[in-house]
């Protein structure tokens, strides 16, 4: 009994770190068996991250592990060593990308989870890397490693389809009626926009991948994916499988914090908030919804909670925003305690009276009773949260610390 773990063998190129693993899966030596897969999403941020960032592995049991060590040679040097280097820059993004860096691990005995936690939450370097029983490859190792220690402890599932079609310029076709029937379906989740209706399921560039329709439990996945393979619409596939996931685990944010807002930058024409505050400065993205909106409407002195993470130019980037605390935006003039009349300055220095029954006060202001847009925590609209973000819906509660 081991572990394999597989990670960078794409890049905007093409290529497909799940569907090179499903390959592999099905060319296991006879007498060798797979559990289910993982697909670990790890750190956003990572320098050397290629497109999809998600890594795979899998428990094998029940084969002779020289046997499997010749094999997995073998496979290496045919399948997997002609990805490395493969590159192609990005036409809509100014992050440099990294060239493809296929690496693979086999561990007799899984690590514990400090690895996974060290990858998701922040950078690590191959050095880091527990050491492997075998080990092929480059940077890829990390992710590989990572995805082997990942405890497993907050799981959802994705059933990934791939299409028939080695041209995978051509436009997907996924039946729309079918992805409307399970968005329904009681434990189908982050299928489809609910503000638009428009499908999440599908990738987006030259990927192998037709679709990935995450769930619950495995049971799910598993029936929805057939369902939507079997509409009428949908384009042919050549495998499917289903992985568990660290997906919407949340596992890559490490707690609340809870800041003072100074200074509040709009940019005028996209919308992007940057919110200096007494620790980060925050940034929140038009696409953001809710939280951008937010965001915008803070002011100096207000006490806000926020979840995000630390990107290494040192802004928070925000994924959770909730206001605590605010100070008043507008003033007015107090009401008359007599009749309730709103009273009236008489000139610099001379204090207020009441209009109706002529009653005199001292000169002051008081504060107009104003809430923000949203009183609860806010977050991203489903289109634009990253694949590790927990869904607020979720949280049986958040605390701040």
């Amino acid at each position: 009994m081991g572990w394999l773990g597989l990670d960078d063998t794409d890049s905007l190129e093409g290529g497909c770190t799940t569907a090179t693993f499903h390959a592999l899966l099905e060319g296991l030596p006879e007498g060798v068996n797979a559990g289910v897969p993982r697909l670990v999403r790890l750190w956003p941020f990572a320098q050397l991250r290629t497109r999809g960032n998600a890594a795979l592995a899998v428990e094998l049991v029940g084969y002779d592990e020289a046997v499997l060590m010749q094999h997995l040679d073998a496979w290496w040097k045919e399948h997997l060593e002609p990805l490395d280097g493969a590159f192609e820059p990005s036409s809509i993004s100014e992050r440099p990308q990294s060239p493809a860096s296929p690496g693979m691990v086999y561990y007799s005995e899984r690590p514990d989870g400090e690895f996974y936690w060290e990858a998701v939450r922040g950078e690590v370097e191959v050095s880091s890397v527990p050491m492997p029983t075998k080990s092929w490859g480059g940077h890829g190792k990390i992710g590989a490693a990572a995805a082997v220690s990942w405890p497993g402890e907050s799981t959802t599932w994705e059933a990934i389809a791939w299409r028939s079609t080695q041209d995978t310029t051509l436009q997907r076709s996924i039946d729309m009626n079918a992805l409307l029937e399970i968005d329904g379906w009681d434990g189908v989740v982050l299928s489809r926009d609910p503000r638009n209706g428009n499908g999440l399921i599908a990738p987006r560039g030259r990927s192998p991948v037709l679709f990935g329709v995450r769930a619950t439990s495995f049971s799910v996945a598993e029936a929805a994916c057939q369902h939507l393979i079997e509409g009428l619409e949908t384009e042919a596939v050549s495998a499917w499988r289903v992985f568990q996931t660290n997906q919407a685990s949340g596992d890559h944010l490490s707690g609340i914090l809870a800041l003072t807002v100074n200074e509040v930058e709009i940019h005028p024409v996209r919308k992007h908030a940057h919110v200096h505050t007494d620790g980060p400065t925050l940034v929140s993205y038009a696409e953001g919804g809710p939280v951008n909106s937010l965001a915008r409407w803070l002011k100096p002195g207000d006490s806000i909670a926020v979840a995000g993470l630390i990107h290494p130019d040192g802004m928070l980037h925000v994924e959770r925003l909730k206001v605590e605390s605010w100070v008043a935006r507008n003033h007015e003039r107090p009401l008359c305690s007599s009749c309730g009349v709103r009273l009236k300055s008489m000139g610099k220095g001379q204090g207020l009276r009441c209009p109706s029954c002529k009653a005199r006060t001292p000169d002051r202001w008081v504060d107009v009773p104003i809430l923000p847009p949203f009183i609860e925590w806010v977050e991203p609209p489903m289109d634009a949260r990253r694949h590790l973000a927990r869904p607020l819906a979720w949280e049986d509660g958040i605390s701040t610390t």
